[in-house]
């Protein structure tokens, strides 16, 4: 929708304001609907092994099917929103789930890694219908009484999808086989067309401007540029044709759109003056940062679980958890933070714990340390995480008058999608890139097939290590060795953005005084989602 104006929502089924049992299954519809798209976020992390086994596939590979699902989310989110919300919630919900459904049933019989590519795009395409009409759904069907109950279930069913979907798919990948962690993305599509068709009723903005189709597509354009240049810049070589033409394509195209966002004014697709606020600008980058280099973090994790410790995709999920309940804790305690010391020195501190804990991880990760060697440094990020979400939330959701709430909730979806994307993209990238680089020096004497096969990444190495005779324990420890070294180049790089973002919150971030207490509504509007 348009981010500028309050839209006129047209209620289109005929009859009274639905009852509490029509309004409990519009909450069930959308929050199963919610928690199917954001389970396939972090769903496949787990199977990274088992996709480079299978399709033969490198690491870059593996990564960009992971990661073009949220590439993909983020890219189309804001435009199809505004589509949703002008051609009927109702219809245009249905078909985005059908979409979805399809995309991961012909995910799960992919024959290679072209195909399952293709099938995730289409995925991603499903979940941008989604995302944004679950919310909308609830703002147009509850009365204003119960609307900031409904919000506070969905930014929690939110906030759990991911998490359920790591362990539900770990559970089926080790029970079963990876191709079957498809099956519940379907079964939470199936029952969420079951609750809609039943119970939500059909609403749609009424506007007197046009969808802004140049700038949904000059959006996409942009952030598909940019992403790319991050993912495949530290593979190719960042002065590469392909990367530098990446970049050319995503600056020019994001100065297009912010020059025609203001030239559209109030039928714009964001609102992108917010910005020259410090609340919205510094909360947005501090989202885009934290989110980003979470996302990244836990990508790499799961083959440095699997692949080096020899672990278990349900041991590698459960390995994650203690960064995790850290960062729901700290959450939880941020706001009481920054009633003392201010919401900006509670975000800065928040970075700086993060950067510390990424570091640790760089300093201390070995082939031969084990998980006790990250896991002081995944409490100290998961703890900075924490501090940093929520009052980088209410830095946007608080400078925001009550009538932009939307705005606001907009601003964060897209910001979190788009940081998770870039995070993966160019953490991932660093660390299959260094991976590469490593390997190199440690093939002597191992066959060429096999040594071809190790340069892919570290799961088809040791795969194909069987291939390399008595060399084959060495080229097992080269590997997880050369994985070691691009992970510490990873860290590093991560805490080189967390510092810049340290100076720019220090120079110009929200304004540090104790937020103002908020109301229902607010408050379930400002917990963070991921």
């Amino acid at each position: 929708m348009s981010t500028n104006q309050l839209p006129q929502v047209v209620a289109e089924d005929s009859g009274d304001a639905p009852d509490a049992r029509q309004l409990r299954g519009v909450l069930i519809a959308v929050s199963l609907a919610l928690m199917a798209v954001v389970a396939s976020v972090t769903g496949l992390n787990v199977a990274q092994t088992h996709l480079a086994v299978e399709f033969g596939a490198s690491q870059s590979t593996v990564l960009w099917i992971i990661n073009i699902y949220t590439l993909t989310l983020a890219a189309l989110l804001l435009p199809l929103g505004a589509v949703g919300d002008r051609l009927g919630r109702r219809p245009v919900l249905i078909t985005g789930l059908t979409l979805f459904g399809v995309a991961n049933v012909a995910a799960g019989f992919a024959p290679n890694a072209e195909a399952m590519l293709a099938s995730r795009v289409v995925a991603g395409v499903g979940a941008a219908v989604i995302m944004p009409i679950t919310l909308a759904v609830i703002t147009s069907t509850f009365p204003k009484e119960q609307r900031g109950r409904a919000i506070g279930v969905w930014t929690g069913v939110a906030g759990g999808g991911g998490i359920l979907g790591m362990f539900l798919s770990a559970l089926l990948v080790d029970v079963a086989d990876w191709r079957h962690l498809f099956v519940l993305p379907v079964v939470l599509v199936v029952a969420a067309l079951t609750m809609t068709l039943k119970s939500v009723p059909n609403s749609r903005e009424r506007s007197a401007h046009s969808v802004d189709t140049v700038g949904a597509l000059l959006s996409v354009v942009a952030v598909a540029g940019l992403i790319f240049v991050l993912q495949e810049g530290p593979e190719r070589g960042w002065t590469a044709t392909a990367p530098l033409i990446g970049l050319v394509v995503g600056l020019v195209a994001t100065v297009a759109f912010v020059a025609w966002q203001l030239h559209r004014r109030d039928a714009s697709l964001l609102d992108v003056r917010l910005f020259r606020e410090r609340g919205p600008a510094g909360g947005s980058l501090t989202l885009l940062v934290v989110f980003g280099v979470q996302a990244g973090v836990s990508v790499v994790l799961f083959p440095f679980f699997q692949a080096v410790l020899g672990w278990s995709g349900l041991l590698s999920t459960l390995a994650l958890m203690p960064m995790a309940v850290m960062m729901m804790v700290m959450s939880g305690m941020a706001p009481k933070l920054a009633a003392r010391i201010g919401s900006r020195s509670t975000m800065a501190v928040g970075v700086a714990l993060g950067a510390a804990g990424l570091a640790l991880m760089a300093l201390f990760v070995s082939a031969d340390g084990g998980y006790t060697a990250i896991l002081p440094g995944m409490i100290a990020m998961g703890a900075g995480m924490g501090l940093a979400m929520t009052p980088s939330t209410e830095a946007i959701t608080l400078s925001l008058p009550r009538e932009k709430q939307g705005v606001a909730s907009a601003l964060n979806d897209f910001t979190r999608e788009f940081g998770t994307a870039l995070g993966v993209a160019l953490l991932g990238s660093l660390v299959s890139a260094g991976y590469r680089d490593a390997i190199d020096d440690r093939l002597d004497g191992i066959p060429a097939d096999t040594a071809d096969l190790a340069h892919e990444g570290i799961a088809t190495a040791i795969e194909a290590s069987g291939g390399a005779g008595s060399r084959a324990q060495d080229l097992v420890h080269s590997a997880q060795q050369s994985f070691v070294d691009g992970w510490q180049q990873a860290m590093w790089a991560g805490v080189v953005v967390m510092g810049v973002l340290f100076v720019c919150i220090a120079l110009r971030g929200p304004e540090n005084t104790t937020p103002a207490p908020a109301t229902d509504t607010e408050a379930a509007e400002a917990v963070p989602t991921r």
